[in-house]
């Protein structure tokens, strides 16, 4: 499993991005598989929509290596906030340079993605993250990803979210949760994945 997290915050800082994730990433533990996380930000991956960058004109590009890493995984999980109602740049980065896989496929012919599971996990201070759900699923699913339902982790609807975090900040350091409808939707979103 694979979190790829589209937050604006380089490594270490706490993001409530990381926060929600780290819901999930506690019933997996204790499942006792593999996890891998991905801090897009802290990768030098280049913009446009080609497997690598580096044969189109850009000195580096880390996507190739990062694209391995995540095919490696049977499960994906894309971590992002929202802003103005819509996901964060490293966030459309990332579809776009999944998008740039479309035309690639296995040895069978299917879509390179094809018999993995994908799923999402969104915080925001604002509207938009059902959305938000339903365009990366798209995305994804374009890949041959298989969505399964409730495939989103998310906080409650409007402002509230962010309220919650800086409630449970005070709480649990660096961040907690006081909201049960946030731990449920994240928690039926993990297994969910998982089966």
């Amino acid at each position: 499993m694979v979190y790829v997290k589209c937050t604006l915050k380089k490594s270490p800082q706490s993001s409530h991005t990381q926060s929600l994730i780290e819901v999930s990433k506690a019933i997996l533990t204790k499942k006792k598989l593999n996890i891998e996380e991905i801090q897009f930000i802290n990768h030098q991956v280049a913009t446009r929509v080609y497997p690598d960058m580096t044969e189109n004109g850009w000195y580096t590009d880390e996507w190739p290596s990062l694209s391995k890493r995540i095919m490696d995984a049977d499960v994906l999980i894309v971590g992002t906030p929202i802003w103005s109602g819509e996901k964060s740049s490293e966030g459309q980065k990332l579809i776009a340079r999944f998008y740039a896989m479309s035309s690639q496929t296995n040895d069978k012919g299917h879509y390179i993605f094809y018999g993995k599971v994908g799923g999402c996990i969104v915080t925001d201070n604002e509207d938009g993250i059902r959305r938000f759900a339903m365009d990366l699923h798209y995305s994804l699913q374009q890949l041959g990803y298989s969505i399964p339902p409730h495939a989103d982790g998310k906080g409650e609807p409007s402002a509230k979210l962010w309220s919650y975090l800086m409630e449970g900040k005070k709480l649990d350091a660096p961040f907690g949760f006081i909201s049960d409808f946030t731990k449920r939707s994240t928690t039926f979103m993990t297994y969910n994945l998982l089966h």
